[in-house]
């Protein structure tokens, strides 16, 4: 508590900072890190109009196909340094198509936490929302490119889209700059200042931000020696049920069967998947710079809620439509309720809850613990994720009237939980935002 203590009368000496310049440099910087989500995007998308075709040139059976859907999943855990993309490309049987996309999860999980707490370190505060939910953006892109081009082009040839991101990405690396707050952890006190210098501009004065950095930083190596067991102390308990809550709630939402599996939902409800894929490609990307102007005005916890509002009542329509499908003289809205349940839901889940885990997760975290809860909070998600995606036909088969009342609850506990537990980090440094756990 002495070294929380510290921090507070420290930052109460610095004076809350002018609002910095958005410059060049940060904004190339923000585009280098959040290009390679592109390819998370695509690989996203990649199984929500190739399911059928990739079933029949392999000759896989549903349990095979969800493995393979589930597999970038699993691989996300993992979170290695590579992204073997063109593996599913050249893949003859079911052991390649199966390591392609476990290699493939294994890039985008890194790249999912790495990418948002970088993007949030790196930015001034009040554009920080606006600068991480770019990584959204770009995820969406991907998905976008995918879910269109998949209704002409072979799942072979889509394999390929999401390799030339990452090249950018390797390449525009060897020129942006360290995050300062690493930079301060490690006692690089002048690059700190170099760093931050080029992402405010020349003619902005650093001193107070690097100051408030510096007590930050000062504060966590108190407590560095840290292991798995620390995070459970009763002074993270309310980081980490945000963190791993949230993370959870994204997952079962419902976002697993409608991101993957779109054009089966379309063909099950009796809607032209083709239409539906196409106009689903074109309002993904709108959407979300929807999302990415309204983070840092409407706030955090009031676009959650209303990101999570959406998918409920979206969800709520899918059970109707495919429980009245086969239901004489109302069997004819089961197509429609189909079209709009689909596409309210991967519009609402783009404003708010496909990055706002993410984002209030690069937040939270204190310098100490912020490696360790950063990916024990990673592994959740792409844990119940692979678990999500793996069952989704399964349950479809089962009920998609029970799946998407399922869904719907899901959605319901998130708005309360938000509402609950999900302070408001709009408008503050993230050092004003520890100082207000610790108090």
């Amino acid at each position: 508590m002495e070294g929380e203590n510290n921090m507070e009368k420290g930052l109460l000496l610095v004076n809350r900072e002018e609002t910095a310049n958005t410059t060049l440099l940060l904004v190339f910087s923000t585009f280098i890190i959040v290009s390679a989500s592109f390819t998370f995007g695509v690989a996203a998308g990649y199984t929500a109009d190739t399911m059928s075709s990739i079933m029949t040139d392999l000759d896989l059976s549903l349990a095979q196909f969800s493995l393979f859907g589930s597999l970038s999943t699993f691989g996300g855990m993992i979170g290695a340094i590579f992204s073997a993309k063109a593996a599913s490309a050249f893949a003859k049987n079911i052991i390649w198509l199966d390591l392609g996309r476990f290699f493939v999860g294994i890039g985008i999980g890194l790249i999912s936490y790495v990418v948002p707490v970088y993007v949030a370190e790196i930015t001034p505060k009040h554009v920080r929302g606006a600068f991480t939910f770019s990584n959204q953006l770009l995820q969406n892109c991907g998905v976008a490119i995918a879910y269109y081009f998949g209704n002409f082009l072979s799942w072979r040839s889509l394999a390929f889209i999401g390799i030339i991101p990452c090249g950018i990405q390797v390449i525009g690396l060897f020129f942006i700059p360290e995050s300062p707050r690493w930079l301060a952890k490690k006692g690089r006190d002048k690059e700190v200042e170099d760093a931050l210098q080029k992402l405010r501009g020349k003619r902005y004065d650093i001193v107070l931000e690097t100051r408030e950095i510096k007590i930050s930083v000062e504060v966590s190596k108190q407590n560095s020696n840290m292991g798995i067991r620390s995070l459970f102390r009763k002074r993270y308990a309310h980081q980490l049920t945000i963190g791993i809550g949230l993370m959870l709630l994204q997952q079962l939402c419902g976002t697993a069967g409608i991101g993957s599996y779109g054009s089966t939902l379309f063909k099950l409800g009796g809607f032209p998947a083709r239409i539906g894929m196409t106009v689903l490609s074109l309002i993904v990307v709108p959407k979300s710079f929807m999302g990415l102007i309204l983070v840092d005005r409407w706030g955090r916890r009031p676009l959650l809620m209303t990101s999570a509002f959406g998918l409920c009542l979206s969800c709520i329509l899918l059970a109707v439509a495919f429980g009245v499908k086969d239901v004489p003289d109302i069997e004819k809205i089961s197509p429609i309720f189909t079209f709009i349940g689909i596409l309210s839901f991967t519009m609402m889940f783009a404003v708010g809850m496909g990055a706002l885990p993410w984002i209030i997760m690069s937040e939270i975290f204190p310098m100490d613990i912020k490696v360790l809860a950063g990916s024990l909070v990673t592994i959740a998600n792409w844990f119940t994720g692979w678990i999500a995606n793996y069952c989704f036909n399964f349950m479809l088969v089962w009920s998609p009237t029970g799946t998407f009342i399922l869904s719907g609850i899901i959605c319901g506990v998130a708005i309360v939980f938000t509402w609950c537990l999900v302070p408001e980090t709009r408008g503050l440094t993230l050092e004003e935002i520890q100082l207000s756990f610790a108090n």
